[in-house]
């Protein structure tokens, strides 16, 4: 498994993306899953990849040399796209092709067609923008009814911290602890996302990559945060009470007879006879 998350914020992109691939207890392998593609001065992009890692690979390779129909009506790659729009349309392209040639056999094996990617960057001319690809080639955009951000892979424990804090108004700095403390809640309770880990900030309108920190194990700011953030939530959650259970009891003494018995235990179910 792995986890990848990417944030469209007013300031810029945030890209984080962890490192380990497992087939089985007995093999556990580390392979990159954020691939970066620049021109500086005219484009930054930036696919961060989750799934079957053959088939993933398989995609990212077509990806230099995918040639779409463009908006414009003109031959377009990744490289002379105008847009992202017309970038995630190469992206889920190349989902397809490796579908139609890969897929029956891997159904053969009993094997699932499981790819998911997130593209996301700047053009120049264009606003930054980032979509989530899914295995069938179709895609959707952040942004879009007040969503600022993705996740693919073992998303879900990483992502509560991210519905509190972030919104499209985060600085880049904030945002890209949130998304570190989110990849440290998912490394504690998922041994199949491992480090190292890539971190990318952009800030808008740079179309250059300035900030690609890649993280591991001696990595001094992130052992911090994995030594702080269990402690901080344990102190948050000591000086939250009690809950207060005789109170509730002693208000059961005023009630009738049938609603005290359940007062007293909110788990049983009194029934009236009928008539």
């Amino acid at each position: 498994m792995t986890y990848c998350v990417a944030m469209r914020l007013n300031a810029g992109l945030v890209f984080l993306s962890d490192s380990r691939t497992n087939a089985g207890m007995d093999q556990i392998s580390t392979f990159r899953k954020m691939t970066v593609f620049e021109q500086p001065g005219d484009r930054t992009l930036v696919v961060l990849s989750a799934g079957n890692l053959a088939i993933t690979q398989a995609v990212k390779q077509l990806l230099g040399s995918e040639t779409i129909e463009g908006s414009d009506g003109e031959p377009c790659t990744i490289w002379t796209a105008k847009s992202l729009f017309d970038v995630a349309r190469i992206v889920g392209s190349a989902v397809r092709k490796v579908h139609a040639r890969d897929a029956e056999a891997l159904k053969q094996h009993g094997i699932d067609f499981n790819c998911s990617l997130i593209v996301g960057g700047q053009i120049k001319g264009e606003t930054m923008r980032l979509f989530n690809v899914y295995a069938a080639g179709n895609f959707v955009e952040a942004g879009i009814d007040g969503v600022c951000y993705f996740q693919i892979g073992e998303s879900k424990y990483g992502k509560p911290v991210i519905d509190r804090v972030i919104t499209p108004t985060t600085p880049l700095e904030e945002a890209a602890k949130c998304a570190l403390i989110s990849m440290d809640s998912t490394l504690k309770s998922n041994l199949s996302v491992g480090l190292p880990l890539d971190l990318l900030v952009y800030e808008a309108n740079a179309l250059k990559v300035e900030r690609l920190i890649h993280i591991d194990e001696s990595d001094t700011y992130f052992r911090m945060i994995r030594n702080t953030w269990g402690q901080r939530l344990r102190q948050v959650f000591d000086s939250i009470p009690d809950p207060v259970w005789q109170a509730e009891q002693a208000d059961a003494g005023n009630l009738p007879a049938a609603s005290q018995a359940q007062a007293m235990n909110p788990l049983s179910k009194i029934h009236a006879p009928n008539g």
